[in-house]
């Protein structure tokens, strides 16, 4: 049986969320002008962390981002190593992506390939303005010179565990906790 360790719960994953919504909300990069910009989710427990962020920044701010969804498996450096085919996702980008601000938006930062993939991904829609990254855990372990511009929490597990992020929406409660990583092949995530 895997070892489990707990690192986050329910009060603190939403505490992390709402710190997230007001570091975005106080960037003037992104909310200045027109306060147009995007929350774009990476599949899967991006998204539902995008609309958390959005519900939060539309309950407590004048903002209302405009909410995208995009599925970067076939833009993975490890997508011929993994020992089974990537389940893909409908990407949604309802907005044109020339000079958009976007927020791309994921549980976890652990090495950076996931946002490499994405941001190559991201670009294949067009060419945003701006691009900024949030993530719920940042891990500081990068093999990629990749940084997050708004955390939640940061963690320094070790690099043999998986950090696993829950939602109540998708999973039946908030949560964050480490466990055993059993990889099919030699790479960190």
């Amino acid at each position: 049986m895997t070892a489990i360790k707990e690192i986050a719960g329910a009060a603190e994953v939403r505490s992390a969320i709402a710190g997230i919504a007001r570091a975005i909300a106080a960037d003037q990069a992104v909310t200045s002008g027109d306060g147009e910009f995007a929350l774009v989710g990476l599949y899967k427990q991006g998204v539902p962390l995008a609309e958390r962020i959005k519900r939060e920044l539309e309950e407590h701010t004048s903002l209302r981002p405009v909410l995208g969804e995009l599925d970067i498996s076939m833009y993975r450096d490890d997508v011929g190593l993994r020992s089974a085919l990537p389940l893909i996702s409908e990407t949604r980008m309802p907005f044109p992506m020339e000079n958009a601000r976007v927020i791309l938006v994921d549980d976890v930062l652990s090495t950076g390939r996931t946002i490499r993939a994405a941001l190559d991904a991201l670009t294949d829609y067009g060419r945003p303005g701006l691009i900024r990254l949030a993530v719920l855990v940042d891990r500081c372990n990068p093999e990629y010179p990749i940084r997050a511009d708004y955390v939640g929490l940061t963690c320094s597990e070790d690099p043999a565990r998986k950090v696993v992020v829950e939602f109540a929406e998708t999973d039946g409660a908030d949560r964050i906790y480490s466990a055993e990583w059993r990889r099919t092949f030699d790479r960190r995530k």
